[in-house]
Formats: structure tokens, C-alpha cells, sequence
């Protein structure tokens, strides 16, 4: 055994670093660690687990609290074959709902689901989904690393709304609907996936808000017609994650800044859009700007008091901040493992502690809790 730990992010220390209980709106903290057999973990402000779920599939991405206090839990179809060399690292295919005994009482399940699946709640689910594009199909879509298809094709996103029998009621492509002109790949992005959606959610007028990471753009669908009625201004995020609609109708963004024009040191950041004007009216990022960058994955939640929770994906890191800034509550997640895919593990090869979000819930909202404490 080496005399010294050669995890960076382990060797730094793990579990509660910061704590402000006056400033931090409380609560306790969901995540599903993505290198993990299909824990999810519900700890307390001070990082003491008080529930864990004990599932059969590694985690699809993450897991969330429903309005009725069931998980809802994306997990990772097993045996499916690689569509390119990224698939395993963030394909789901198993969406269920459980009871906070471990009982699941829905499952739906799609080979190409991948990144994020919303439950309303009601069994219906909306999610992001694959189709394959080649030829000239493939061949239209802009920008990216010349030669870099999977086998000549493009693995084009789609979004899927199912009824709680499993039929598809609504469903959105972007081979029928997105300009590719308007759109392109980033220059230095394989051509294998386009344009990925990394996360899906219903709107408050009924339409749909979408992050494409790979042309830096959040946008709005219309149900109605799939045009795009609203679209950030380019250059206002960069590789962008978990946009969200607050309860003014802005968007806040997790901001991962891989690329940003005009900036030669990369940065992450939360941002506040404001949906009117398109511009940025409210942005976290460290004092250190440097010191907090999530080159992929992250996430952003507004709390009830006005404060954000962070999810820092790549290093494990969930933190709470204040409106103005001010960090009140900081995690590092002490779960560590290598992903269980020979694909993924030639790409990321250390024993990472990565969650891809992170979700911040009341005690009301938990009314289960006490009984399944004891």
C-alpha cells in the first residue's frame, strides 16, 4: 500500500467541510453517486446519511424526491451495447418509482434514454432519448470533428413523453425540428451525438426546457408546433447544465465555461437568465474564479429562502450559496469507485466521487423520514 493517497480529491478530506446554520436554508441533501451499484444517499446538514436506498441498477445520472415522497431514480439498463465511446458513461434505460422502503411501483424502460427523464409524478414521464442519422441525414448536421461519426452516424436526441401505461404520448426530434444551421456542433466535438440534451423539463405554460450542451444553448419548445420560441443569446453559457425555470420565469443555468468566448481561463458559474430580455441579471461564480470549474455535468437548485445549491459534479462537491455569494454549506462526497464499464474506465480511469445532481429537500417535504429513520 503507497505511504500517500494519489486521489487528489480524496486526499483532500470528504463529508462536511463548511457549515452556517443561520445563513443555509437547512434540510437534507439527496445524491446517487455515479460510480456507485445504485446507492442513493439522503444526508443531513451536518453529512450524516439518515436514508439510504440500496438499488440494483447504478445510477442513470440521479435520483429525486416526488411531490408524494417516492425516489424517482433513472438507472442503467445492463448489456446494452456501446453506441459510441461516451454512451456507457451517461446512458440511463431504467426510470422507476420507489418507495422509500426500496419498493418499486413504476418502471419504464427505453435503450435510449440517456441524461435526464422528468416524472411528473402521475407515472407520466418525459425524458431524452437517441435515434441514428446517417447519409445526408447525418451529413447536414453542422460543425464538429470532421470524421469523428460513430460507424458514419450521428446519434441524433430526441425527447419522449410517455403515459403512465408506458405509450408515447408527445415526442420532439431533432432530425425534424432543429435548424442546423442555427445550431452547430462546437468545432472540437465529436460528430457521434448531436446535439446533447442533457436535460428536459416541462414548463410553466406547458412547453418544454431543454439544454443543449454540445451548440451551448438553452432553449424553449413549443409542444404545440416543436419550433424553438425561445433560445440564449450565443455566447451567454457554454457547455451549459440543469437549466430550470424559477418561480419570476427566469432560467437559472449551471454555466460549465468549457470554450467561452473571450476568456482564456475557464470557469463554472451559476447564472440567472432573465427570459424577457435574455440577459443575465443574477451569476455565482468563486472569488477565485479558477477555483471552481466542472468541465461537464453540474447542476443548480434555488432554494425556498432565496438560496442556491451547487452540485460541483466532476469532484463530488455540493455546496449551498446566499444570494449574495456568500458560501454557507459545503460536502465533498466521500464515496469513491471506478465505473463498472471497460468502456467508460479506459476514459475516466480513476476511482472518481462524481454525482451528477444533487437535490436539497425540507423536512415537510419528507414526511416519511422519521419512521424510516427508525
Amino acid at each position: 500500500m503507497p505511504l500517500v493517497d494519489q486521489n487528489q480529491r480524496r486526499r483532500r478530506g470528504t463529508g462536511l467541510i463548511a457549515l452556517d446554520e443561520d445563513a443555509s436554508y437547512g434540510g437534507y441533501t439527496l445524491f446517487a453517486p455515479l460510480t456507485g451499484g445504485g446507492e442513493v444517499y439522503l444526508i443531513d446538514m451536518r453529512g450524516e446519511v439518515v436514508h439510504q436506498w440500496n438499488l440494483p441498477y447504478r445510477p442513470g445520472r440521479h435520483a429525486r424526491i416526488l411531490p408524494n415522497g417516492n425516489l424517482a431514480h433513472s438507472g442503467v439498463l445492463p448489456d446494452e451495447p456501446a453506441l459510441f465511446p461516451m454512451w456507457h458513461k451517461y446512458r440511463g434505460g431504467i426510470m422507476q418509482e420507489i418507495t422509500p422502503d426500496g419498493t418499486v411501483v413504476r418502471e419504464h424502460r427505453d435503450r435510449y434514454q440517456h441524461h435526464d427523464a422528468y416524472h411528473y409524478g402521475d407515472g407520466r414521464l418525459l425524458y431524452a432519448a437517441l435515434e441514428p442519422l446517417t447519409g445526408e441525414a447525418a451529413a447536414a448536421v453542422r460543425g464538429g470533428v470532421p470524421g469523428s461519426e460513430a460507424d458514419s452516424t450521428v446519434w441524433a436526441d430526441t425527447i419522449v413523453e410517455v403515459d403512465a401505461d408506458g405509450n408515447t404520448v408527445w415526442e420532439w426530434k431533432v432530425s425534424e425540428h432543429l435548424d442546423r444551421e442555427a445550431f452547430p456542433l462546437h468545432p472540437d466535438y465529436a460528430r457521434e451525438h448531436y446535439p446533447l440534451i442533457n436535460s428536459v423539463l416541462p414548463t410553466s405554460d406547458g412547453n418544454i426546457l431543454a439544454s443543449f450542451r454540445s451548440v451551448s444553448a438553452v432553449v424553449v419548445i413549443s409542444r404545440e408546433t416543436g419550433e424553438i420560441i425561445w433560445r440564449s443569446e450565443p455566447g451567454v453559457v457554454s457547455q451549459q447544465h440543469c437549466p430550470t425555470e424559477l418561480e419570476n420565469g427566469n432560467f437559472l443555468v449551471f454555466d460549465n465555461g468549457v470554450f467561452r468566448p473571450h476568456w482564456d481561463v475557464p470557469f463554472s458559474r451559476v447564472i440567472e437568465i432573465e427570459r424577457s430580455s435574455g440577459t443575465i441579471v443574477w451569476e455565482y461564480h468563486d472569488p477565485a474564479r479558477e477555483s471552481f470549474f466542472a468541465p461537464f455535468m453540474g447542476s443548480a437548485q434555488r432554494l425556498p429562502n432565496g438560496n442556491t445549491l451547487v452540485t460541483d459534479s466532476p469532484a463530488g462537491r455540493l455546496f449551498e450559496v446566499t444570494a449574495d455569494g456568500y458560501l454557507c454549506w459545503e460536502y465533498i462526497v466521500p464515496f469513491f469507485g471506478g465505473y463498472q464499464e471497460e468502456e467508460v474506465r479506459k476514459l475516466f480511469p480513476s476511482e472518481p466521487n462524481a454525482v451528477f445532481r444533487s437535490y436539497r429537500y425540507s423536512a415537510r417535504e419528507l414526511p416519511w423520514l422519521d419512521v424510516a429513520k427508525g
